[in-house]
């Protein structure tokens, strides 16, 4: 059966607002809907969302579902560094666009930086994450792809993420069913676990759709099965 990522990695959006702009951001569109905040291309920190960083039960959460990390304040990070590193058994998602813009050092085992590839011509941005953020994990996400990024160096990265355009652009803008398997192919080579997301069963199947977590994801979640 089809799992949905959020069912998996719930969203923790400690900061909201992001300056990169790109034009199918459905971020900034949720923002303006439901006026969340005034000036979405400035990013608000809610350091009360830290609480839940500091709960016995695990979680998988993503922190950046409604920011960029390179749009962070190095006290934001620090802070959600110091609840990871008391609180050992959630597992973090950090991810960004503009990683060449990062200058991070951590051994969290618990914290994972990732990078967004939408086309063939933003592969630089894997090789920028690894040279600026020196750190245990790193992950990949291919969401929306525009173009067929074709080879991709995999080297130490730990997990991909494949997706495809939502929303109103979806009937105009979606990811190719071979870019997807030759993206799945490219990281099962290396042993790299792949989670196609939910909205790929319309174009590829259900019956082809690959949904694998990181050891320690799926680690978390059978914790919580048995609290």
């Amino acid at each position: 059966m089809t799992q949905c990522i959020k069912d998996l990695i719930r969203n923790l959006n400690l900061v909201i607002g992001c300056p990169v702009g790109c034009s199918y951001c459905y971020a900034r569109n949720n923002c303006r809907r439901f006026h969340i905040t005034d000036d979405f291309s400035r990013p608000e920190y809610y350091p009360q969302k830290l609480q839940i960083l500091e709960r016995k039960k695990p979680g998988n959460w993503l922190l950046t579902g409604m920011s960029d990390l390179s749009a962070w304040n190095k006290e934001w990070l620090e802070a959600v560094f110091c609840r990871l590193r008391d609180n050992p058994g959630h597992q973090a998602l950090l991810l960004t666009k503009r990683p060449d813009l990062l200058q991070i050092s951590t051994d969290l085992p618990n914290a994972w930086f990732g990078v967004t590839v939408t086309r063939k011509s933003e592969l630089w941005r894997l090789q920028a994450l690894k040279e600026n953020v020196k750190a245990k994990h790193y992950h990949v996400t291919f969401e929306p792809l525009f173009d067929d990024p074709g080879e991709v160096d995999l080297s130490e990265i730990d997990w991909i993420v494949i997706g495809t355009m939502t929303g109103a652009m979806k009937k105009k803008v979606h990811t190719e069913p071979a870019w997807a398997y030759s993206l799945t192919a490219q990281a099962h080579a290396l042993g790299i676990p792949v989670f196609m997301k939910e909205d790929l069963v319309e174009i590829i199947g259900g019956e082809n759709m690959v949904q694998e977590l990181p050891g320690a994801f799926e680690s978390v979640l059978e914790v919580r099965k048995s609290c």
